[in-house]
């Protein structure tokens, strides 16, 4: 889950404290067990195919402005090699390869890339799907432009962000970029701590059965950090899913894109080519691929 686009009806909690302690920053990944989860992937399959939301996908009419933005900045035609890291069920794989483009898809959800199988099927598109954790995603390959979309990147702790920025930084061509979206300083100067309480939190979202959702919301002031943490509560289990965000500001990402050998080109509001807003609660980079040898490793 990235950033919430609406808040949950909620029931404040009338001792947060007693909820637990405050993690450190990054100290629990478990993306996997979001994606992977039988009811929840189908949950987040769901929204991804809502056509009018911006929860797990951007809505589809953003969706088309910025493939036809990426096809218009980047050239994209039959000779574009295009991987997409963290592809869903294929919802800009499909529109690149209708514009030409050889795309290959990254994901580790088996219930999305199912569903992008048999679109890419249905549509005659050769879209090569991979399931993947892309943090440890190899191949020899190589690409003209990678992409990672949906603010991916601010669920990523330093570690593994500079792990994927490598990984782009290997499989692009040489003088390859690299698009991506990220949360900014001012999205996280709104974000609030809070405790809440709720059954069936999220409507049912956690599970098919019956169960108590506690959600903590941590602020980390100087890593410029959010962690929303999810305890369910059932009959039968008991478990907590961490959903971290990092927040950027232009100059954060310019240092980080360059530790891992890129150099940011560009400065947008989103991946769709908007003029860049520094009041805005998101922005993307192009960053191109240094000479080889210049990344810290």
């Amino acid at each position: 889950m990235t950033e919430p686009k609406t808040a949950p009806p909620a029931t404040p909690l009338a001792k947060p404290a007693r909820l637990g302690e405050r993690p450190a920053p990054f100290s629990r990944y478990t993306a996997e067990a979001l994606w992977t989860d039988d009811h929840t992937s189908a949950r987040m399959l769901a929204f991804h195919l809502d056509a009018t939301g911006d929860i797990a996908s951007r809505n589809a009419a953003f969706i088309d402005r910025s493939v036809a933005w990426i096809v218009s900045r980047f050239a994209v035609g039959p000779h574009t090699a295009i991987a997409d890291f963290g592809c869903g069920p294929g919802l800009y794989a499909q529109r690149l390869a209708r514009c030409g483009a050889r795309v290959t898809g990254i994901d580790f959800s088996a219930r999305s890339l199912a569903h992008a199988r048999e679109a890419a099927v249905r549509e005659g598109l050769a879209i090569r799907y991979l399931q993947r954790n892309y943090l440890d995603f190899h191949t020899a390959d190589r690409f003209d432009l990678g992409l990672l979309i949906m603010c991916d990147f601010c669920a990523l702790g330093p570690a593994q962000r500079h792990t994927l920025l490598r990984t782009f930084h290997r499989v692009l061509r040489p003088g390859g970029s690299m698009l991506l979206d990220v949360y900014s300083l001012a999205a996280f100067a709104e974000r609030q701590e809070a405790a809440i309480r709720e059954p069936q939190l999220l409507d049912g979202f956690w599970s098919p059965h019956r169960y108590d959702g506690v959600l903590n919301t941590f602020k980390y002031h100087r890593e410029k950090v959010v962690l929303d943490r999810y305890t369910i509560v059932e009959a039968e289990r008991t478990r907590t899913v961490d959903n971290w965000l990092q927040y950027f500001s232009p100059e954060t990402l310019a240092e980080e894109c360059a530790r891992a050998g890129f150099a940011v080109e560009a400065l947008f509001a989103d991946v769709a080519g908007a003029p860049y807003n520094p009041a805005g609660h998101e922005f993307a980079v192009i960053a191109r691929k240094k000479e080889s040898g210049t990344a810290v490793r």
